[in-house]
């Protein structure tokens, strides 16, 4: 499932009318171009199972759809947004992500599982996450703009359990996991927020946890490393970063599909993981909607999250995505610029392909191998992008920017001493998007960020960072 495919070079899109495509493939160098007519599942298979890439003959792709598509999840194709996701597994998967979405499907309606959900998110997780009005934030930016500018909130969601929104799913999924009689859970985490919540589910849970994390992961997140361990999980390092772990976790789960359950953190994968995570992270849109008309009787104008693989983006976005005169603004990890090959702008640079189960827009090369993703914030740094965000992209419901490792580090900072808060670097890439998006809105613009973790996990790396003399830039008696 680690596999990829450039989709551009695709004769027709693999969700087909019929039982066949027929296709024209050039394998290594050969010169030779044979044709070869072979059925839906053999060609996903073929996908799957090759170790090189499999390059076919060019295509124009369909036109992204309207907007105006009042549901834009594509009926009598499941899983699919416009000609984003799909289930790009082997066949011995498709019986297992049946049963999951079956469950899933039920857990949906299921009056007794969605009260304890409910409970869980009030007296485990902590919810609901305070709406904060950033006041000081407020006023720096207002400050900066002739005393112009908007209200600038925080979703507080690093108040949750564990330090992150990644709980929001974790415990929900767990949850399905026991309902089906699994005994472990099987888990890729990067920057460790992901792996926290997961281990933490399970030991709430009694379900054997294993956590699979990058070298290199480990070494930048090492405070989240021992959280996962005193929680009972099982951590096994994998040469590499998040997807490298991802990768592992698949083979983890595929060898047993039995006694096992893949909690996926993020909305990639194949259908139904990136639907069942936008579900149950949902509940951040949810509350911020009540919290709004509570606070100032109305809606916000603006919506701001970071954007790795999207879970927390879709969380905040999801409930508002057919309401047009709401802003909808996911920002990428920039790195070292998006000219540059160090980045995580995967919907600003990369192209449409099929990786690790479903389609969307993925970092590649010519060829379609996967370009080694990089971002200050480690859980940032993967080569793909959720199929739904994708098809925001394509339609132009969402606006997508991106920030460059040192406006992220310096967001980080200013929110540490204007409000007393340490945002994770992840979040922190949100909150730089603030210096330019501030003195493009009105007075009584209401902005909403999502604060998706806390910083604790990253305070080293912040102090320690080459781009970072602190007390230069921002020293304790500045009155910022």
């Amino acid at each position: 499932m680690a596999c990829n495919m450039r989709t551009d070079l695709l004769i027709s899109q693999i969700c087909p009318t019929s039982g066949h495509v027929s296709v024209k493939r050039r394998i290594g160098n050969a010169s030779v171009v044979r044709a070869v007519v072979v059925d839906h599942n053999t060609l996903v298979k073929d996908i799957i199972r090759s170790t090189s890439s499999l390059i076919m003959r060019r295509q124009t792709l369909p036109k992204p759809q309207l907007v105006e598509e009042t549901d834009h999840e594509r009926k009598g194709c499941k899983g699919k947004f416009g000609r984003f996701g799909g289930n790009f597994v082997p066949e011995t998967l498709i019986s297992c992500l049946s049963n999951l979405e079956a469950e899933f499907n039920l857990v949906l309606h299921d009056a007794q599982f969605q009260a304890e959900l409910a409970t869980a998110l009030r007296d485990y997780v902590g919810r609901e996450t305070p709406l904060y009005f950033a006041e000081r934030l407020t006023n720096h930016y207002k400050k900066n703009n002739n005393g112009e500018g908007p209200e600038i909130y925080l979703k507080r969601e690093d108040l949750n359990h564990g330090g992150a929104h990644k709980i929001n799913n974790a415990i929900a999924q767990a949850m399905i996991a026991k309902r089906l009689g699994r005994k472990s859970v099987v888990a890729a985490t990067g920057a460790g927020q992901h792996g926290v919540a997961t281990a933490a589910a399970c030991a709430k849970l009694s379900l054997q946890c294993t956590i699979f994390m990058g070298t290199k992961d480990m070494e930048k997140q090492s405070s989240n490393l021992v959280l996962m361990k005193l929680l009972g999980a099982e951590v096994k390092s994998v040469d590499g970063s998040f997807k490298d772990a991802t990768s592992e976790a698949f083979r983890e789960w595929v060898g047993n599909l039995e006694s096992s359950y893949y909690l996926t953190g993020t909305v990639v994968g194949p259908h139904p993981c990136p639907s069942m995570v936008r579900e149950f992270q949902s509940v951040i849109g949810k509350e911020t909607r009540r919290q709004a008309m509570a606070k100032w009787g109305g809606k916000p104008d603006v919506l701001v999250a970071c954007v790795g693989s999207g879970s927390n983006a879709l969380g905040l976005f999801h409930e508002f995505i057919k309401e047009k005169d709401v802003r909808l603004i996911g920002v990428e990890a920039g790195g070292f610029g998006l000219e540059s090959d160090k980045h995580s702008a995967t919907l600003a640079k990369g192209d449409v392909g099929v990786y690790h189960g479903t389609m969307s827009y993925l970092l590649q090369d010519e060829e379609g191998q996967i370009i080694r993703p990089h971002s200050v914030g480690v859980g940032l740094e993967y080569p793909a992008v959720g199929p739904e965000l994708s098809f925001l992209k394509d339609t132009g419901r969402a606006e997508y920017y991106s920030v460059t490792d040192k406006e992220a580090l310096d967001a980080c900072q200013l929110l540490c001493r204007l409000e007393g808060i340490i945002p994770s670097l992840e979040a922190s890439h949100a909150l730089a998007f603030l210096n330019k998006l501030c003195p493009t809105l009105p007075t009584g613009t209401k902005v909403v960020v999502n604060c998706s973790g806390r910083g604790d996990k990253d305070a080293e790396m912040i102090l320690n960072h080459k781009y970072y003399p602190m007390e230069k830039q921002f020293p304790a008696s500045q009155n910022l």
